[in-house]
């Protein structure tokens, strides 16, 4: 994967040998063979590395879908902050091989009949995952995160990506991203243009976006509440970036992916 990619769907990797390294939202994270592991795909992500021999798996599920399961905090939570979220061992490594294969084997028939078992199948992988996870610890402060994003052994390129992925909903420049890493500003933007195919700027609006689908799709604050908090300007900026990137105005991706849950309808 030569540029980061993203796509609104919860995606499910499963090696069965070698390894896989993603650069997700800033962080180098590698899948491990044995262990099912899921991200949500709207934070950009990136294959950067792989092992010899590796074999793996893929599936995807539509946001609206997942986050329709309800499960259970501590495992989604993880996901919509950009995090990689893997099984603990790998006890269950055999049985995810046939469940894998029975999935490819009956979604690829495209019957909507075997499409349900599918998702029900899915639903209850994931349920058992998130039932293996303990209680998250409280999280660092953004002050630590960006103070030790020189600590961790990436190379300047993945440490911008790192320090937009800790402060995305900021007000944010070229030169503050620079000045993170000890880069003057014009060359850290050369240097990741033509690392990651896209811009700093077009890769910090991503984040935001992909910030901005999740409350969309699982709150009731406002869209002009939602621009803000996802470290728009102003409300114009905002939905020309949205419309830009989704096809559709915020008020329209609401519409067609907001959950069916008692209570008050959402403020627009």
């Amino acid at each position: 994967m030569r540029r980061p990619d993203h796509h609104n769907e919860v995606e499910l990797n499963f090696l069965e040998s070698g390894s896989v390294t993603y650069l997700l939202g800033g962080t180098k994270t590698v899948v491990q063979a044995g262990k099912l592991s899921v991200f949500w795909a709207a934070i950009p992500h990136q294959i950067i590395d792989f092992g010899t021999e590796t074999a793996y798996y893929v599936a995807t599920i539509p946001l609206q879908c997942f986050l329709q399961w309800r499960l259970p905090e501590k495992f989604v939570q993880p996901l919509m902050q950009g995090r990689l979220v893997s099984e603990r061992g790998a006890d269950r490594a055999g049985s995810d091989v046939q469940l894998f294969e029975r999935w490819e084997s009956d979604l690829v028939k495209k019957s909507p009949e075997l499409e349900r078992p599918v998702l029900l199948e899915m639903q209850a992988r994931l349920i058992r995952l998130a039932l293996g996870i303990p209680e998250q610890a409280k999280t660092r402060s953004r002050r630590n995160q960006t103070d030790s994003i020189t600590d961790t052994g990436l190379n300047k390129v993945e440490q911008m990506a790192c320090f937009i992925a800790q402060n995305y909903t900021e007000k944010l420049t070229v030169e503050q991203i620079g000045a993170a890493v000890k880069l003057h500003p014009n060359y850290a933007m050369s240097l990741f243009q033509k690392t990651f195919g896209t811009t700093l700027i077009s890769y910090l609006t991503q984040h935001r976006i992909s910030h901005a689908q999740r409350l969309l799709a699982t709150t009731a604050q406002t869209v002009t509440e939602i621009a803000f908090e996802s470290g728009f300007l102003s409300i114009s900026r905002f939905n020309d970036a949205f419309r830009r990137a989704c096809g559709c105005s915020p008020r329209e991706y609401r519409k067609s992916h907001e959950l069916d849950v008692d209570g008050p309808p959402p403020r627009r």
